[in-house]
């Protein structure tokens, strides 16, 4: 605007001097004459003194215009209440409230940014940043209604005040009010993925493992994790759905048992081929008597997809027939000498069939490769059993130290 200003000036100038070039020695031998009467009022005057009058009379109203605006511009830097004033301290107060806020001072910033957000008419940073200044200090029903206000303030921004709602809520140990919060906004905003991470962090804290489960296909359509981390949280969240699904029911195993094959039903067959989640499985089922079933589950299982140890479980279980069992371990160790976890499960089966010398075969060859607790352990009692008490000794003092060396334990100082 102002290049168009010096433009339209100079274009003034430049015909002023063409004018005065073609027609200032005319208008010098006629020097014009100029009346304005009305009514009482009469006006003579020559053209160039009405010119000159003109001039002067211009001149008086923009100085007077001008002593007006310099008068109320030092009103305004004179009076500490001014808008001018009210504006730079609301400015001060903003720069200082969020240093404050990144600095820790939360007292400051709490007092400096509510000063900011009275003057602004943008207030929501400034109202958020207040809100989370007094959820630090502690004053919650303060933060609470900073945010109050935001709303009203700036009822457009619903999500995003909403959003530090329910982070401050989990902060402070409101999980119930903060999945209030975050399933109402879910309910308006049900693809935003803010609000999907949140229930996502929600529900893994609290270990609502049905939620997540009912999360996922969302987290999955939106992209919110990327491929490894979202099987990831899938194999955790059945892992834990199938944990509590075998602690429900207390004191009611069949109740517990049915619930736990539900669990199982309902999981994506891809699932069914997750070692961990086989042996959690496996393992509830055990711990509810169902040894059968589990038996002839992991024995499925290790057909088509050996684990260590899914077979060092196996051998824990006793199964329907035990002599199937026994020959079907025997068949992996066609393929898997060297294993000790599968020698160990040997010599455990034998056990149970009560076949004594093939355990202790079994069982001393899974040390040779291997010298594990358990081993010792289960070696020592057959050792116990069949009058050797030194060696049986000797076993379990040796699997004492296995075991104390894998929980860091300081050895005991020996007393004489």
């Amino acid at each position: 605007m102002k290049r168009i200003y010096w433009l339209l000036l100079i274009l003034a100038v430049v015909a002023a001097v063409a004018s005065l070039v073609l027609f200032g020695l005319p208008l010098a031998e006629h020097k014009g004459y100029v009346l304005i009467a009305f009514q009482g009022f009469r006006y003579e005057s020559s053209l160039w003194a009405f010119v000159a009058l003109v001039l002067v009379v211009w001149l008086l109203v923009y100085l007077v215009r001008l002593s007006l605006r310099l008068l109320v511009t030092s009103g305004g830097l004179l009076n500490p209440w001014s808008s001018l004033h009210n504006r730079r301290r609301a400015r001060v107060a903003s720069q200082q409230g969020f240093l404050d806020l990144a600095e820790g001072r939360w007292a400051r910033a709490l007092r400096h940014l509510k000063q900011a957000a009275d003057h602004s008419p943008q207030p929501l940073s400034y109202y958020l940043g207040a809100a989370r200044a007094a959820h630090q200090l502690g004053q919650y029903a303060d933060s609470d209604d900073l945010l109050e206000q935001a709303l009203n303030r700036q009822p457009q921004a619903e999500l995003a005040i909403a959003l530090q709602h329910a982070e401050l809520q989990l902060a402070r140990g409101q999980t119930a009010e903060a999945l209030e919060t975050l399933q109402v906004m879910r309910s308006r905003h049900p693809h935003h993925h803010l609000v999907l991470r949140q229930l996502q962090q929600l529900y893994l804290q609290s270990e609502d493992w049905s939620a997540l489960l009912g999360l996922l296909p969302d987290l999955r359509k939106e992209k919110i994790l990327g491929n490894a981390e979202l099987s990831e949280l899938e194999r955790q969240a059945w892992r834990g759905r199938l944990l509590q699904a075998g602690q429900q029911e207390e004191g009611d195993a069949q109740a517990a048992l049915a619930v736990l094959q539900q669990a199982w039903q309902a999981m994506p067959a891809a699932q069914h081929k997750q070692p961990e989640l086989v042996a959690v499985y496996a393992e509830q089922l055990r711990q509810l008597g169902a040894e059968a079933e589990a038996e002839e589950l992991l024995r499925h299982f290790l057909k088509q997809h050996y684990d260590t140890a899914l077979v060092r479980l196996y051998g824990l279980l006793r199964g329907s027939d035990l002599g199937r069992q026994l020959q079907a371990a025997e068949g992996w160790l066609k393929q898997h000498p060297d294993d000790a976890g599968l020698l160990l499960t040997l010599g455990r089966l034998c056990l149970h069939s009560q076949l004594w010398g093939k355990a202790q075969d079994y069982l001393e060859s899974s040390l040779t490769f291997q010298r594990h607790p358990e081993t010792c352990t289960e070696l020592a009692r057959l050792q116990a059993q069949l009058g050797d008490l030194a060696r049986s000794n000797s076993l379990y003092q040796e699997g004492l130290s296995l075991l104390d060396s894998r929980l860091c334990t300081p050895a005991l100082p020996v007393t004489t």
